[in-house]
């Protein structure tokens, strides 16, 4: 993990994480200069590296502030941003009344080297409204944290997110934020830049009767970034369909989760200057998509009562991870459906010798 690669100060916000593999580099690029965003760059070469223009990168044009040097090496590129929060409540029968939306773009965000953990390669971006006409982030924050990953395995505390040595998870936090309203429920905006005639997105959802590692939630979604020219998967997006109430999530305080449909979004190019410091003029002929995450129950009572609302995303490279049945689940299983069959093939053994038993005591009648 980089933080400001060739930069002094604190004020602004750029967290580069580099994977080497035998013969390539994978890049994530975080920012919170403008929208949070991640850029994702899949390099071929294992000496490929992050080149800042600093100056550039936080002038009015940033346009080549950001690139990966050097650039013939770039395979794929992507990015992801978290454009908009919404606050909302039903008006009434079908309907929902907006209260003003917090636009990420006009945050103001903290400094992540005070939350830059080398070892467990975490970091945090906080950040407050400018300004908050109604005191609601008097008390509390928005926080997108950042986590890497050195090896394949499974996240602890829920949704026990599997995940590789090739993505990295993202986890966005409401805490102590006060609602404007009654039975107020939250909805994240989050969009998508491809690169236009690359690839093209897709929302996928995946139901399984396995919730062994995230109990009562059955369905997993993924953004996936498909190539248009052979179809495979090139970057992915995917979370379950849950959100929890507590830093120390159990399975009672979870938040229900829907996803609203993924749009075009090409009318609105996201405000974010890692974007355009790296896409430069190609800004305009990029792809953008947009999907709305909203969270709470039919009631929207869970976050009134908590005031903490944490839901957790895997970005990466490839096919998305897809868990299977854990070796105690096939267990179980066989032991549930193979006793069952043992006992009714023993039985019907024991029934069939009995019977031959007390035929055989008889003398045959001629």
């Amino acid at each position: 993990m980089q933080y400001n690669p060739g930069w002094n100060g604190s004020s602004v916000n750029l967290l580069h994480v580099r994977a080497v593999g035998p013969s390539d580099t994978l890049h994530y690029v975080w920012s919170s200069i403008g929208a949070p965003a991640v850029l994702l760059v899949a390099s071929g070469s294992r000496n490929s590296s992050l080149r800042v223009n600093w100056t550039r990168l936080l002038s009015p044009t940033p346009a080549g502030g950001v690139w990966i040097d050097p650039p013939s090496s770039v395979i794929y590129s992507a990015a992801v941003v978290f454009t908009k929060v919404f606050e909302y409540r039903e008006a009434g029968q079908q309907e929902e009344f907006f209260y003003p939306t917090y636009d990420l773009s006009e945050f103001s965000w903290g400094s992540v080297n005070h939350t830059l953990n080398h070892t467990a390669l975490t970091a945090e971006f906080r950040g407050l409204p400018a300004p908050d006409p109604s005191s609601s982030f008097s008390n509390g924050s928005l926080a997108f944290r950042v986590t890497a990953y050195e090896a394949s395995g499974r996240d602890g505390p829920l949704p026990s997110l599997l995940h590789t040595a090739n993505s990295s998870k993202v986890e966005f936090v409401l805490a102590g934020v006060a609602p404007r309203g009654n039975s107020s429920r939250f909805a994240l905006e989050v969009a998508t830049v491809e690169e236009a005639g690359v690839a093209q997105q897709q929302l996928r959802s995946v139901r399984s009767n396995d919730d062994e590692y995230t109990p009562t939630i059955f369905e997993t979604l993924s953004l996936v970034s498909e190539s248009q020219n052979d179809s495979s998967t090139l970057s992915f997006l995917q979370w379950k369909a849950t959100a929890y109430g507590s830093r120390a999530p159990r399975r009672e305080e979870s938040i229900q989760c829907r996803s609203q449909g993924l749009q075009a979004a090409n009318w609105t190019v996201p405000v974010s200057s890692i974007l355009h410091a790296y896409f430069g003029e190609r800004m305009s002929s990029t792809h953008v998509s947009a999907i709305n995450i909203s969270f709470g129950g039919e009631d929207g009572q869970v976050y009134q009562e908590k005031r903490y609302l944490s839901w957790s995303a895997l970005l990466g490279f490839g096919q998305p991870p897809r868990d299977t049945f854990s070796p105690l689940v096939i267990s179980i299983v066989a032991v549930a459906l193979g006793t069952p069959t043992l006992l009714l093939v023993l039985g019907t053994c024991l029934l069939l010798c009995v019977q031959r038993r007390r035929y055989s005591e008889y003398e045959p009648i001629n």
